[in-house]
Parts: C-alpha cells; structure tokens; sequence
C-alpha cells in the first residue's frame, strides 16, 4: 500500500493557523487545508505579507498546503450568482497558487441524474469556465464527493473533457449523504482523484433519527468507511496525494485528529 502524507483540516482544531499547523506538525502531518474564503484570509483581504507569513510557518514546520478550501457555501446552481463565484473562486485559486498549492477544493451543488435538467447545463457553464481557467494555471478545482453518487458526478465531469476541474474525494460524505459505496468511488473517479478528505460516518435510520438528521459523522475508523479496502484502493489507481483529515464535528476535535492521524499511520505502515 502507498504510505500516503496525510494532512489535517486546519479549521477543524477551532484555534489560530500558526497553533493548528504546530499541532499538526507535531502528530506527524505533513500538510494542512486551510479556508480562504472569508475574514482575513480571502482574497478579498489577504495581504502578500500574510501569504508569505502562512507558507513561512508552514516550512518553519515542514509542511506545504495539500489544499486549499474555496468553496463558498452555495455552489454553481444559480446562474445570476455565478457570475460572482465563478470570479471569487478564480482569485482563491490565484491566491493559492501565490502559496504554492495548485488545488482548490468546492462544492458545485448537486448534478441531477437529468442531463438535459436546466440545472445541469447552468453548472456545466460554470464548470467550463473554471475548468478552462484551471487548465491555464496548471492547477485543479477538486469538486467534493456526496451530494450526487460518483457514477453521476463521474458522468458530469466527463463531460467538460478537462481535469481543471477535478475530485476531492471525501469517502464519508458519499457513505453519509448518498450511501454510496467509497472502495468503488475510488474506480470509478480514479482518472480524477487530486485530493481526498479522510473523515468518517454513517446513516441514521428513519426510525432512530431525532430532527431530521439523516447521517452523523463519527470519528475515524469507527464509521461506514471501510479504510483498509479504501486506501487499498487508492493505492491500486495510482492516487499519491494527501490524505487530509476533516473532523466537523465533536467535543474533542484535537483528540479525534490525533486519532485519525495515529489510525491512518498504523494502515499503512501495517501494509
């Protein structure tokens, strides 16, 4: 099996970035994804000494950006809102690739079985347009896994014939969300795959759920992602990226990251 770096979500340790990449760095990560969406680290807002700052204290650490997180809550379905995003997420990526990192990872919205959906056709535009912008700059929108299935999603991005935009897979949302089945996700989006998020969870029965929650996310190893068959799989397509580790949820985020980490490290040093 490859030993695959593995990386941590620096929003999920909910402190400042120089104390989460110091945290990571010390339970063996070897890169972060950070959010440049909002506040200060926008492109809206972010100064060129706060990008050389963020990459100073990554190296001072050893570590790079595996991603950077662009997505803006909203998705390409809304064409009149499009014209906006599709510009912010093309400065997010600039800003990104200022910190040397070529991916961005997003959400799109949902891609309807329909290809002749009107809904369709406005996220394909959109789609084109950052794919084409990607391709420029050498560099990937990585569009995250679980609101479609990947066969669905896999469809879609054969259609823009590009890999500007491509796939952050993350195997829990897909188990969550859509109760696709990860392990195959991994065969079927391989031509794809830049970045994947190493999170965790399973479906709630109709009948035990309370509010309307339908998935919960659970720590690493302990939900319906079959990791050892997953990363088996990754291995098997050739993916060498990060493994970035995403916890959104819980009382004890630094407790569950270090479990994740440890858990993924003893993986694949047992393969």
């Amino acid at each position: 099996m490859t030993k695959f770096p593995i990386g941590v979500m620096t929003d999920s340790f909910r402190t400042d970035f120089k104390t989460a990449v110091e945290k990571a760095a010390k339970m063996g990560a070897k890169g972060v994804q950070t959010y440049c969406t909002r506040g200060e680290f926008s492109p809206e807002q972010i100064t060129n000494d706060k990008k050389k700052e963020l990459v100073s204290i990554l190296n001072a650490n050893g570590m790079k950006f595996s991603a950077i997180c662009g997505d803006l809550g909203e998705g390409f379905t809304d064409p009149e809102k499009n014209k906006v995003n599709v510009e912010k997420s093309k400065r997010i990526m600039e800003l990104a690739l200022d910190m040397d990192c070529n991916i961005v990872t997003t959400h799109i919205g949902t891609v309807p079985n329909d290809k002749n959906a009107e809904q369709y056709k406005i996220m394909q535009e959109a789609c084109f347009t950052l794919a084409e912008f990607a391709d420029s700059m050498h560099a990937h929108f990585a569009v995250e896994t679980g609101p479609e299935p990947a066969l669905v999603l896999k469809e879609f991005l054969d259609s823009l014939h590009s890999n500007g935009v491509a796939v952050n897979l993350d195997p829990a949302n897909l188990v969550m969300l859509v109760a696709d089945d990860p392990v195959q996700a991994v065969y079927t989006l391989k031509d794809y795959i830049v970045h994947t998020h190493a999170k965790d969870g399973v479906q709630v029965s109709p009948a035990t759920a309370t509010e309307g929650v339908k998935y919960e996310e659970l720590p690493l190893g302990t939900g319906g992602v079959p990791f050892p068959k997953y990363l088996e799989a990754l291995s098997e397509v050739g993916y060498k990226g990060f493994l970035t580790v995403e916890r959104e949820c819980g009382d004890t985020p630094e407790k569950d990251i270090k479990a994740a980490v440890d858990y993924l490290k003893n993986l694949t040093e047992k393969a």
